[in-house]
């Protein structure tokens, strides 16, 4: 693989990202918006010191009710070389981070590689967390084994239809499958240190839409029965009309608790046993990261 001939994620735009933008709009060079300590990630990753979130620039999926798009689909960021990537790396170790959590890096594989080498030279030891969208190429997973510690997929959409119409991806229900059991295939069952810190495993993130509860336990329930309490689920409520979808027809409201619990229901009646859940009022814009920078560049 290479930039040359981009086939990095499942849009397979084959493009010279030295000269022309795909899909994700992603250049050859890495881009970050914010390296911070984020403390709201599951417990078993954000600790008490916090997780090493090192925000990436652009995305290939494009979803009309994304958080973050501020960096995913406008770009926002600051462009760093390899060198000062391996820096911000250790540095998040330097800042007590409990774990280096790579977010949205698909497009940005074959830099993090280099980058993680000259790091791990230096001293990483901390988990290094591969926080994506789910859509992803099994030739790039493979890339990442033995570099990658804990996967930290989402688990979008159960229907083509609906990944069409939100991400204009109708592959991404069977993209996401595959994609799921070779992460688990590359880390295997969940392992944690003394302090509860997950060191390896899986966890599959699975944001609740409004009106699409029974599609979101069909997602349930195709990961309990495929891989059984081997992997944590995290059964997220903070959805947000943002970008796209504060317009839009269905998505232009919040979760109600009703379509929240009727989910969490149907996990435990199932008898899933690792499954994190949110409490609370998580379903504001607080919770977005300021994309200010942060820790990117430096002197």
């Amino acid at each position: 693989m290479n930039m040359q001939n981009c086939t990095l994620c499942p849009r397979m735009c084959n493009i010279d990202r030295r000269k022309s933008f795909g899909v994700c709009h992603a250049s050859d060079k890495v881009e970050i918006a914010l390296v911070s300590l984020h403390q709201w990630e599951e417990p078993c990753l954000s600790g008490t010191n916090g997780a090493g979130t090192v925000f990436f620039s652009h995305c290939s999926m494009r979803c009309i009710f994304c958080q973050n798009h501020e960096i995913s689909t406008e770009g926002k960021g600051y462009e760093v070389t390899i060198e000062r990537l391996a820096k911000i790396f250790l540095e998040q170790q330097e800042r007590k981070a409990h774990c280096l959590e790579l977010v949205t890096p698909t497009h940005y594989v074959l830099s993090i590689i280099k980058a993680l080498d000259i790091a791990k030279k230096n001293g990483l030891k901390i988990p290094v967390v591969y926080n994506t969208s789910g859509y992803e190429n099994i030739e790039t997973l493979e890339l990442l084994k033995g570099y990658v510690d804990i996967f930290l997929p989402d688990f979008k959409y159960f229907s083509a239809k609906t990944a069409q119409e939100y991400s204009r991806a109708p592959n991404y229900p069977e993209i996401a499958k595959n994609a799921i059991t070779k992460m688990y295939e590359l880390v295997g069952n969940a392992q944690f240190d003394d302090n509860g810190i997950m060191t390896k495993g899986v966890i599959v993130r699975h944001l609740i839409l409004p009106w699409y509860y029974k599609e979101s336990m069909q997602i349930v329930e195709y990961l309990y029965k495929t891989f059984g309490d081997d992997i944590y689920l995290s059964l997220m409520n903070q959805y947000t009309p943002m970008y796209k979808a504060s317009t839009h027809p269905k998505l232009k409201r919040k979760l109600t608790t009703f379509e929240y619990d009727k989910v969490v229901d149907y996990a435990l009646d199932l008898g899933v046993k690792n499954c994190f859940i949110q409490q609370g009022n998580t379903a504001t814009k607080d919770f977005v990261p300021h994309f200010d920078g942060t820790n990117v560049i430096k002197d």
